[in-house]
């Protein structure tokens, strides 16, 4: 099954995002196993040249990529998906409106994803149209990231958007817009139980960033199924001060 297939159906998958914009990144955590990486544009210094080459890696390492591109602009998403990432977390998705043009822009079709038969996606050319376009549909999850106290009251409407696979929460965006202080927070638990409540109706895939991995069962028993949690530079700082006690030089 793709990872597509994964999210959509709700099977449990664990990712973590990549924050360092070298390939030997990707290259190591592929071995991991993790069930995908997240590429980090928002909040990384990526550019087309490095997001490029760690979506190679990742391919060559076998496990799925994702990308965070810094908005859901169009060419964001160009980019992202061209260089052959298995789907897009775009963040800060308010409305209705924007997951539509989300979807829109992230799938081919009337005024959305533009077509090029000579990128990584398309093998280099190896692929025809037909076959690329119904490959594509297939393969790409389009993501929505909510970490906005507005996007709250639709967020049912925003759930059923045909064309978006899943709802990501922002824990800790949706924390500081609902003017808490932490995560933790009753109204932010509530705000979140809010979302993927309604993805369950809706009957999409829910996933969200959390702080404490401890805390997965409790989310996955309410319905949740992708969790994106940590970063590779929280496993090196980690990894250095388990060696630092190991060694018993604390």
């Amino acid at each position: 099954m793709s990872f597509k297939q994964d999210l959509t159906t709700g099977k449990p998958l664990l990712g973590t995002f990549i924050k360092t914009p070298h390939p030997h990144v990707v290259e190591v955590l592929a071995t991991g196993g993790l069930d995908c990486l997240c590429i980090d544009t928002e909040h990384a210094p990526f550019g087309r040249t490095t997001i490029d080459l760690c979506l190679m890696a990742a391919r060559a390492g076998g496990i799925p990529a994702l990308v965070r591109p810094a908005s859901g602009a169009p060419h964001e998403l160009l980019n992202a998906l061209d260089c052959g990432a298995d789907g897009v977390v775009v963040p800060h998705i308010r409305t209705v409106d924007e997951a539509r043009q989300l979807a829109r822009h992230a799938h081919y079709g009337p005024g959305g994803r533009g077509y090029a038969g000579s990128t990584r996606a398309a093998g280099y050319g190896l692929v025809g149209i037909g076959d690329h376009l119904v490959a594509s549909a297939r393969r790409t999850a389009v993501i929505a990231q909510i970490e906005d106290a507005e996007a709250l009251d639709t967020i049912d409407a925003i759930a059923a958007v045909e064309g978006v696979d899943a709802v990501f929460v922002g824990r800790i965006d949706l924390t500081i817009s609902l003017g808490c202080a932490s995560p933790d927070d009753p109204r932010v638990v509530t705000a979140v139980d809010h979302i993927v409540a309604a993805c369950r109706r809706s009957g999409r895939a829910s996933g969200m960033f959390l702080s404490r991995p401890s805390d997965v069962p409790e989310w996955r028993a309410k319905g949740a199924s992708l969790f994106l949690l940590a970063s590779d530079h929280s496993f090196i700082r980690a990894g250095a001060r388990a060696l630092r006690s190991e060694a018993g030089m604390n």
